[in-house]
């Protein structure tokens, strides 16, 4: 048993997700996250929104808020999506909590007495019409390294380079267009330059592992060849104040929040700990150099988890060239692995709410089965290349492959063994076909396992569902409808029972792609309770300043094993009523035009 840490990325607290959000890690590291409790792992996931930072600001400006009202507001629609999503988190928070200030501070004074976060003038931008700073992910222009057209002010995502704002050709505001005015102000940098080379050592190990994907280890090298100090601090008033002398109480001097986002993993175990009544606990994921770290993420956030928070946790150990002491939380973890996805796009275009190419999370889950979204996400989502979701392919796919493939395959035995004996039949003597059908859903464990593990969740669905096809195979060539008469009533029980262990079986090897469904299975072949443990929404209290907000957790000590288990013989079986919901095909038509709306609002609204 390994102890696993699934660090998931934080959704920013702006709005509601669409279903490209949770292509890129909301689905994969449940699916992960589940198979890794199933094979005995000691799991913990965690996550939360992320709640800082200028975006937060301008939609709170135009809403006639103020950004703690709007990160409620939005936290808590997110809180509630992700639950029904099904995803399995120990515990999903947020940033403006007072226990993730003082875990973001303590890194940030740690990694200050060390030398690794320095005090320098440089150019700040402002917006001439309001005389507010324009923070750089709000400066636009083209990059001066390869030319892209529409780079940020931080990073151009073209090339992958970091960027200054001052750099940019041709700079405008992203809010209004304007040409901003650069005037100097202080700010803290994490001096990157200083960690270039433990950094190098940290990606030459995971490289020499094998085990990251080609286009994330390949994009992490090419950002560290042009490496350079990077701002950590911002002029803004909304986020954690920099806890130093002279910087505390200036009410316009934040953190940057992708400095304190990345440190919500830390302070979220830590969270979670505390609630647990073990304070500590949290140490056994973050301390133990044995335990093991997977960080989920679209690819655009690569930067921030291959490059921006190793060099915080090295720097707060004091493994750089200026060298240093560990802080109070000691010396923490790097990733074992950013697990990193491609785009998701829609109709072949990227998503934008402004233009209506969209579709947001909880309107898919209000008109189709959850299942059928995290089916096709693991089928046919951006795991190593950018990939397109249309709705003729989700039809498809849910009516060809969940409807009349395992949907099928459920109904059909349930109903022949409540037809022929109404409970779950004891098996006789086992014919070749019947030991090689069992040996090859046995072997699938292995296989879909071992997939899952290395982060290829197609492929491992795609050989789950084909195995599936090997059962249904069987129930073709062993014709259990046909064998009625009474000397055939043995051989009958003898091939349900086998059939009833396959489908058991099955149901577990695509319990963690579809977990809503499969409790639905297990209990439609007599099992009892519940099979796959699901998430729950809980409100709970700040633990140092009593705001109230909801979290995501709940109990998955009781997760099945990933294993064969022997199916409940004995146990009664009615006729079942259909699993999945056949798609018409009108939905295609009915979903372009919500992305086609006449009065030009965003569709899904």
């Amino acid at each position: 048993m390994s102890r696993i840490l699934s660090a998931v990325a934080w959704p920013y607290a702006n709005g509601p997700r669409h279903i490209g959000h949770v292509a890129g890690f909301g689905v994969p590291s449940d699916v992960f996250s589940r198979y890794m409790r199933m094979a005995g792992h000691d799991v913990l996931m965690v996550s939360g929104t992320d709640e800082h930072g200028t975006p937060i600001l301008v939609q709170a400006d135009k809403e006639g808020t103020t950004a703690r009202e709007l990160a409620d507001r939005a936290n808590r629609v997110i809180v509630d999506e992700l639950a029904a999503l099904g995803c399995s988190y120990d515990l999903f928070t947020r940033t403006t909590t007072a226990n993730h200030y003082a875990v973001a501070q303590e890194l940030f004074r740690q990694l200050h007495a060390n030398g690794y976060m320095v005090a320098r003038t440089t150019r700040g931008a402002i917006s001439p019409s309001t005389g507010r700073t324009l923070p750089d992910r709000y400066i636009e222009g083209t990059c001066p390294i390869c030319g892209y057209t529409e780079a940020r002010g931080d990073q151009c995502d073209n090339c992958g380079n970091q960027l200054d704002p001052t750099e940019l050709i041709d700079p405008h505001s992203r809010i209004n267009g304007e040409t901003p005015r650069f005037v100097d102000t202080e700010h803290f940098f994490l001096d990157l330059p200083a960690l270039a080379e433990a950094l190098g050592e940290w990606l030459d190990g995971r490289e020499a592992a094998g085990t990251w994907r080609p286009n994330v280890i390949r994009f992490s090298r090419n950002i560290l060849q042009d490496i350079k100090p990077r701002a950590m601090t911002r002029d803004i008033d909304w986020g954690i104040p920099v806890p130093l002398e002279g910087w505390a109480d200036n009410p316009n001097k934040r953190l940057y929040v992708w400095f304190d986002a990345v440190i919500g993993y830390l302070s979220a175990s830590i969270e979670w700990a505390r609630r647990l009544g073990e304070p500590e606990r949290w140490r056994e994921w973050w301390n133990d150099p044995e335990a093991r770290s997977y960080y989920f993420m679209g690819k655009d956030n690569i930067t921030f988890h291959s490059q921006i928070w190793p060099a915080e946790l090295l720097g707060y150990a004091g493994r750089g060239e200026r060298g240093g002491e560990p802080g109070g939380y000691g010396e923490l973890n790097l990733p074992t692995e950013v697990v990193s996805s491609e785009f998701l796009t829609m109709e072949g275009k990227q998503f934008s709410s402004s233009r209506g190419v969209v579709i947001y999370l909880r309107d898919v889950l209000a008109r189709y089965q959850v299942d059928a979204l995290r089916y096709f996400i693991c089928a046919a989502g951006p795991e190593s290349s950018d990939s397109d979701f249309t709705w003729r392919e989700f039809v498809t796919r849910t009516n060809s492959e969940l409807v009349a493939g395992w949907g099928n395959l459920v109904s059909r035995t349930a109903s022949m063994i409540a037809k022929s004996f109404g409970e779950i039949p004891a098996a006789g003597e086992l014919t070749e076909a019947d030991e090689a059908l069992l040996a090859t859903v046995r072997e699938g464990f292995t296989t879909v396992g071992g997939l899952i593990e290395r982060h290829r969740q197609r492929q491992a669905v795609a050989e789950a569902m084909r195995v599936v096809g090997e059962v249904n195979r069987y129930v073709s060539d062993t014709a259990p409808f046909k064998l009625k008469a009474d000397d055939e009533r043995s051989r009958l029980a003898t091939v349900l029972h086998v059939l009833a262990q396959a489908v058991w079986d099955c149901n577990t090897l695509l319990a963690p792609f579809l977990p809503h469904s499969s409790n639905t299975v297990h209990r439609v072949l007599g099992g009892d309770g519940e099979f796959m443990p699901m998430p729950q929404v809980v409100e709970v209290e700040d633990l140092d300043d009593g705001h109230a907000y909801p979290v995501i957790t709940g109990e998955y000590s009781t997760t099945p094993a990933w294993a064969s288990t022997p199916v409940p013989v004995g146990a009664r079986v009615e006729r079942p009523t259909p699993v999945f919901t056949k798609l018409d095909e009108s939905v295609v038509e009915t979903e372009l035009a919500r992305l086609r709306p006449d009065d030009g609002s965003a569709a899904g609204a």
